[in-house]
């Protein structure tokens, strides 16, 4: 069996067909290219091609957007978010742990107050 599509980064979408899947026009994504957020592969014809993670970034782009904030801010917090995500990953993957108070995963108004 083939695992070049279990790996998320694997550029397996055209462009119609990954903004069919997230729901947004094809602009949308050129739009996330030209703000640097993502890069997509090129076919040998020139084409662009996503991965199911640039799909993920620009899903959470999109319910940014829709919640009010610039496209410019919407950016930096998917790419803050998406680094922080890869750091918990390799701390993890180091054989570090992390407990509540360190994943920044939880909303720090949700927590309990520390005595």
């Amino acid at each position: 069996m083939n695992k070049t599509f279990d790996d998320a980064d694997y550029p397996a979408y055209s462009m119609g067909r990954a903004a069919e899947m997230i729901g947004v026009t094809p602009a949308f994504l050129r739009s996330l290219g030209t703000a640097g957020l993502i890069e997509p592969e090129r076919s040998l014809g020139g084409h662009r091609r996503y991965s199911r993670h640039q799909l993920q970034l620009a899903t959470r782009v999109r319910q940014l957007l829709d919640a009010g904030l610039p496209l410019a801010a919407a950016c930096r917090i998917v790419t803050l978010e998406d680094r922080l995500e890869a750091a918990k990953r390799q701390i993890l993957a180091l054989g570090g742990t992390l407990t509540s108070d360190e994943d920044a995963g939880v909303p720090t108004q949700t927590r309990a107050p520390v005595a």
